[in-house]
């Protein structure tokens, strides 16, 4: 028996582990006490560690398509059957023929964050989907349109604010999201400890909003209305303090003639919020010594996600608490670029292309994922023929799954890149299974980025490749490598070609520490056992912090580099080289908000919003037996006036009819659902034949996507309005 380090990847808070290792598996999990960063915390996704791993329903090897059916395989024969498949129909019908998914896991594993932009590239398709437009998008896209980069997130500073308000967000069962902070619920009290206070904005009475010092039970999908008429409140009475932010910032006057019509008595009955609450609400943040407005998917997959995440970033700068400590700040990881010289830049665009079908535009280079389906079905020139997806399950994460469901069984060609046989994955000609995580070393590129604490934690594998696996890396790289015309190269030359390339444009970037020398020299410094970790050596190198993989290697509970400080105006990328607060796509798009004044649910719908448990991370967990059970069900939540008036019985079965569809789903009565919303969660609906989800399919529970047709869109990004969307609940007889 021995003990081992490892990085959780279940979810975005990345807590340091300490594993048991007895006779070749992981048999207990721990938090690791000294990690740098989550200091011993853990919730019970990282717990489940040894059941996440030990899964008995993972794959454990490849499977092919034969006569109809998948069967097991040599990792030759599939890369040889992707290579043959691939390009000829890449030849014949052109590049956009195919389409590459991404799934929320691939955010969690160094394969996923180094290689999927190569395959992206390497396939030169435009037709390319992930997770964010059922997430994240807003957020990116306001980030965009704010700052010139979707990739520049500010994150609330909780271990120095003194004032949070928050919404759409439930940090004591996500864990946080694109806020990455282990022991979120801790911070929340230490901050309260310390004579701070947090306001939650949510139409559930959730675990946070119970923790909370003032819980708004706001009406779904009306976020960017109340912050619209928080903004107005700090310009009608005075309170906008720019601060240090004035020298940076343009905008701001066209922002006030903006807003004029969104006072907090003209929001209210959409809101259904009292206009003095309101009122002082905004006092209360103009007011706080330091504060930070934080909002996430609640109000982000909303028909005005981008708008309520720009407002989130407008409060944060009109308050003067942007890029200051206790507001909300830019975190610098590791692996990020050094700072760039303050000035203009490129600036961030949207709709450079369009969906071939509905001409939906493009937002990061990414089509909606509702869109995927009509890309199959409808045929014509530039059809989807053939999909990748790595780590993704979009038959249950986006809307009108059952069209997508049938779509990919019409598919020419299909390959998965995914541990399981799921809802999607069942539909594939070749499946390509990562080994489990205690066999792949573990380093957050993605997360570092979103982080409250700056800071560098590396995981190496715990445990050798078990017989007949292949290295997660390994198995990205030779893809890459099928799909690209070079099926036969060693996989080491996907990462030697990554190595290169980067090195060529650092020792030409004058802000680079590598600038001038020669490419060649450098990279025979770079050390590492793996191509990754070569990867990973070298954006280490060139980062700010001079930082090598050797110097994570000697600390193994990781390496703090300091709290959050100001990055402006050098994080800017806009073409103005200042903060853009009120760029064109987002004045074009506020005549809808105006109209949103009007709009008040008809009175025979009831508006169904979604939900996150604490022991579940969408559909990938729903098959560990220690993750289901007890809070973790699908059930239909309904306030106790709804249900009597609605003859609604508690534990018996209600029918749930939305535009794309119905169900049927347990009920459940409780006093935290304000009246007027139910409550479903996200991810459910394991019932599908053909998959192997043992544990899952024993509590399939209900697609609540299922109820969505996907026409429901925010126009700016393209997400799907996954929240505050009407149905018609009646009990099921």
């Amino acid at each position: 028996m021995s003990k081992a380090l490892r990085i959780c990847p279940l979810c975005e808070a990345t807590c340091g582990l300490t594993l048991t290792i007895d006779a070749g598996r992981v048999t207990a999990a721990r938090g690791d006490r000294d990690d740098i960063f989550s200091r011993g915390f853990i919730c019970p996704k990282g717990a489940a560690f040894p059941e996440v791993d030990g899964d008995p329903d993972r794959l454990t090897g490849p499977l092919v398509r034969e006569n109809g059916a998948l069967r097991e395989a040599t990792w030759d024969e599939a890369f040889d059957l992707i290579a043959a498949r691939v390009r000829p129909l890449v030849e014949e019908h052109g590049k956009n023929a195919v389409a590459l998914i991404l799934g929320n896991p691939n955010v969690h594993t160094v394969a996923g964050a180094l290689y999927p932009p190569l395959l992206l590239r390497a396939l030169g398709t435009r037709n390319y989907y992930s997770a964010s437009t059922v997430d994240q998008m807003p957020k990116h896209v306001s980030s965009g349109l704010l700052f010139g980069d979707p990739f520049a997130i500010p994150v609330p500073d909780l271990d120095r604010t003194d004032h949070l308000l928050m919404l759409g967000a439930n940090p004591l069962d996500s864990n946080g999201s694109l806020c990455t902070a282990p022991d979120f619920p801790g911070k929340l009290k230490a901050l309260q400890a310390r004579g701070g206070t947090f306001t939650v904005v949510d139409p559930r009475r959730t675990r946070t909003a119970r923790l909370a010092d003032r819980h708004l039970a706001i009406r779904p999908g009306a976020d960017a209305l109340f912050l619209a008429a928080l903004v107005h409140t700090l310009f009608a009475e005075d309170l906008v303090r720019l601060g240090d932010l004035a020298e940076h910032v343009d905008g701001v006057s066209e922002l006030r003639e903006a807003v004029k019509e969104f006072t907090p008595d003209t929001v209210a009955v959409a809101c259904d919020l009292d206009a003095d609450v309101i009122r002082a609400t905004a006092r209360e943040l103009a007011a706080a010594p330091t504060a930070a407005v934080y909002g996430r998917v609640g109000s982000s997959t909303v028909e005005y996600g981008t708008l309520g995440n720009w407002l989130v970033d407008v409060l944060n700068v009109l308050t003067g608490n942007l890029d200051r400590p206790g507001g909300a700040l830019f975190p610098h990881g590791a692996t990020a670029p050094a700072p760039r010289k303050a000035g203009p830049g490129k600036g961030f665009a949207l709709g450079r292309w369009a969906s071939r079908v509905s001409g939906h535009p493009e937002a990061k280079g990414e089509l909606p994922l509702t869109a995927l389906a009509e890309e199959i079905e409808t045929p014509g020139e530039g059809r989807v023929r053939a999909v990748v997806t790595i780590a993704a399950n979009p038959v249950l994460s986006a809307p009108d799954g059952r069209r997508l469901d049938a779509a990919l069984d019409t598919l020419d060609f299909m390959v998965s890149v995914d541990p399981y046989l799921n809802e999607t994955t069942r539909h594939a000609d070749v499946v390509l299974p990562p080994p489990p995580p205690s066999q792949s070393p573990h380093f957050d590129f993605v997360f570092n980025q979103f982080a409250v604490r700056n800071q560098a934690r590396y995981s190496p594998a715990v445990l050798p490749l078990g017989p007949g696996r292949m290295d997660e890396c390994e198995i990205h790289a030779r893809l890459i490598l099928a799909v690209s015309g070079m099926h036969g190269a060693p996989p080491s030359a996907v990462d030697d070609l990554a190595v290169a390339t980067t090195l060529a444009k650092a020792v030409a970037d004058e802000q680079s520490p590598v600038h001038g020398r020669d490419p060649k020299e450098v990279t025979a410094e770079l050390i590492g056992d793996t191509g990754p970790e070569r990867r990973l050596d070298m954006m280490l190198r060139l980062g700010s912090y001079g930082l090598t993989l050797d110097a994570l290697r000697a600390a193994p509970h990781g390496i703090d580099l300091g709290p959050l400080e100001p990055r402006l105006p050098g994080v800017l990328k806009t073409r103005s080289g200042r903060i853009e607060l009120f760029p064109a796509p987002v004045e074009a798009d506020m005549p809808r908000l105006r109209a949103a004044l009007d709009a008040v649910p008809a009175a025979d719908t009831l508006q169904l919003v979604g939900r996150r448990h604490l022991r579940s991370n969408n559909s990938w967990m729903h098959n560990i037996p220690a993750l289901t059970g007890g809070s973790n069900r699908c059930t239909l939540q309904v306030h106790p006036d709804d249900a009597a008036r609605l003859g609604l019985v508690g534990g018996a079965a209600a029918r749930i009819k939305g535009e794309g569809g119905e169900l049927e789903a347990e009920v459940e009565i409780t006093e935290g659902m304000r009246p007027g919303v139910v409550s479903l969660p996200h991810g459910w609906g394991h019932d599908r034949p053909g998959t192997r989800l043992s544990v899952a399919a024993e509590r399939p529970g209900v697609n609540v996507n299922q109820l969505l047709d996907g026409s429901r869109l925010d126009p700016l990004s393209g997400t799907a309005v996954l929240n505050g969307f009407p149905v018609h609940v009646s009990p099921a007889h």
